[in-house]
């Protein structure tokens, strides 16, 4: 079934609704492509503060492409899936000595740039170049389904090719760029995930066959999900002469190259643990805390067991960093309880004088 004509009631709402946002009311193909793919994976509220440091700090593809390693990676810390933040080095660099700075302009030239996918070729070219070719993400294929109500797997290559060709089909090559931005919206705003849409409120909702059959709750249609693997981890917070040791990932792999704490296999209880500083030449002398805390990665869970404690010895590989040090390092989100407790030994709160004023 193909999409009815929405593209005149939508863009007439987009008007009236569009939400403002730092890449649309400052707009350039540098912000547009910055923008898009912090947002792989990440919510506009939680993006918002990212994407303004980083800009400030790295203004230009320039700036990006001559930026250190460190300082990429503080900038991206917290936002996860390190490898874009990667990919839009290594494609800045591509941009630069390969194309003398000047942006690709089409969605097949924008494809090349390492870490960029149809959507995002999609959504820069359009946006930033007015490019007639649609941007085809999770909220696209969301209110294409429920217009459609057509009932198959959008996981499916071949279901989101199929949907892609129906939104390019209804696109309005005079305003590509709002016209995708405002699908973005709509699912975002009002065609919500989970069954629960604003149909009330939506300006296509007299074209809409999911809200016409009472279809909304089972649309779109996704695959289950397979169960993460699970992962048991024992982790240590060392504490020696006000300083916390880390130890540096390997370049390849999950979370590579970010600074970690210290960890090995397993739950283990304190004997255990202690028998594992033993053998990395460490004493302990005090076993201030015990720590819970999980993480969950696309298709891993990790379930740790901290343990804060000081020690004496230098162990293997560790590197001994102390508050500025863990200003400059990236410590991943996934150690972000233990980095909490660590930092509150390293630079524990003021104590205030109590003056009775009575």
């Amino acid at each position: 079934m193909p999409l009815p004509p929405i593209s005149p009631p939508l863009l007439a709402w987009y008007d009236q609704n569009r939400r403002s946002l730092p890449w649309r009311d400052i707009p350039s193909p540098y912000g547009v492509w910055v923008s898009e793919i912090m947002l792989q994976q990440t919510r506009v509220a939680a993006v918002l503060p990212y994407y303004l440091r980083w800009m400030e700090a790295l203004p230009t593809v320039e700036a990006l492409a001559d930026a250190d390693g460190e300082t990429l990676m503080k900038l991206w810390q917290g936002l996860g899936y390190y490898s874009r933040a990667r990919n839009l080095q290594k494609a800045a660099r591509v941009i630069v000595e390969e194309r003398g700075g000047r942006f690709p302009d089409t969605y097949e030239a924008l494809l090349t740039l390492p870490g960029v996918g149809d959507y995002t070729a999609g959504a820069v070219a359009s946006i930033a170049f007015n490019r007639p070719v649609p941007a085809v993400d999770g909220n696209a294929l969301r209110v294409a389904a429920r217009l459609t109500g057509i009932g198959e797997n959008i996981l499916e290559p071949r279901v989101r090719s199929q949907f892609r060709t129906l939104i390019a089909e209804v696109l309005p090559h005079d305003r590509p760029g709002a016209f995708n931005q405002a699908v973005m919206d709509l699912g975002a705003m009002v065609c919500l995930p989970g069954g629960a849409p604003l149909c009330g409120q939506c300006p296509l909702e007299d074209l809409c066959q999911a809200c016409r059959l009472g279809l909304q709750a089972s649309l779109p249609v996704r695959r289950k999900k397979a169960g993460r693997r699970v992962e048991e981890l024992t982790v240590f917070v060392l504490l020696r002469d006000g300083k916390t040791a880390l130890r540096q990932r390997a370049d390849q792999g999950l979370l590579a190259g970010l600074w970690e704490f210290p960890h090995v296999p397993g739950a283990l209880d304190e004997a255990a643990a202690g028998g594992v500083l033993a053998d990395w030449g460490l004493t302990p002398m005090d076993w201030k805390k015990k720590i819970a805390a999980k993480h969950l990665f696309t298709h891993v869970e990790w379930r740790m067991t901290g343990y804060l404690l000081t020690v004496r010895g230098e162990g293997p590989a560790l590197t001994w960093a102390d508050r500025g040090d863990l200003d400059r390092l990236t410590v991943p989100s996934a150690f972000g309880k233990l980095l909490a407790e660590a930092l509150e030994e390293l630079d524990p709160p003021r104590q205030h004088d109590i003056t009775d004023i009575t």
